[in-house]
């Protein structure tokens, strides 16, 4: 997973930076906060960031309220660090957009927890987005299915978007989970017993 570290105190940075390349995240430190957004809005941004509160340019929560703002963006996991430690400073930080918060000096050991907790949050929501995709492909298919389709009256095949003509069950079992099993019903069974009486 991607990690962005964003801190203008650089020797923190690469402590942080380190810690977590040892944890197995592809890293990138930069070290205001205008580097910070313009990474965050690229096309392909870091899933996880780890920002500090006071940076020239663009400080942290003000770069959590741009994220949060972003529909695009608004997977992305932050954890917010800062030497303030009183209560309206985690509450105005959390508000900002921050999904979590780390007091200065940071201690590796929690930084690792929060990060994990990170890593499950982001992956979950990318399961879930897949979930909204493939929910979303099935009642695409749906509302064609439930529109008008182009039926042959004499075959009874359909037309389908490639100007293929298909037998109906085919067309039927490609864009639905319907199987089909084959049988006669009474009316063409007696219509069929007619024909070879003749």
């Amino acid at each position: 997973m991607r990690a962005l570290i964003a801190d203008d105190d650089r020797v923190a940075a690469v402590a942080v930076s380190r810690s977590m390349s040892n944890w197995g995240f592809e890293t990138t430190v930069v070290h205001d906060g205008l580097a910070a957004w313009n990474l965050l809005n690229a096309e392909d941004p870091p899933s996880l960031a780890i920002v500090d509160w006071e940076m020239p340019g663009l400080e942290g929560p003000e770069l959590c309220r741009r994220v949060r703002s972003d529909a695009a963006r608004a997977h992305l996991y932050i954890v917010l660090l800062t030497a303030r430690n009183s209560s309206t400073d985690l509450v105005a930080g959390l508000e900002a957009g921050a999904d979590d918060y780390l007091i200065k000096p940071v201690d590796l050991n929690e930084l690792r927890a929060r990060v994990q907790v990170g890593v499950r949050v982001v992956s979950l929501q990318a399961r879930l987005s897949e979930k909204v995709a493939e929910l979303q492909s099935t009642l695409d298919n749906v509302r064609r299915l439930r529109g008008l389709l182009p039926i042959c009256a004499y075959c009874k095949r359909i037309r389908d978007d490639r100007n293929y003509w298909q037998r109906v069950e085919v067309y039927v079992s490609e864009h639905t989970d319907a199987t089909f099993t084959h049988g006669i019903c009474p009316s063409c069974l007696e219509e069929a017993k007619a024909q070879l009486n003749n």
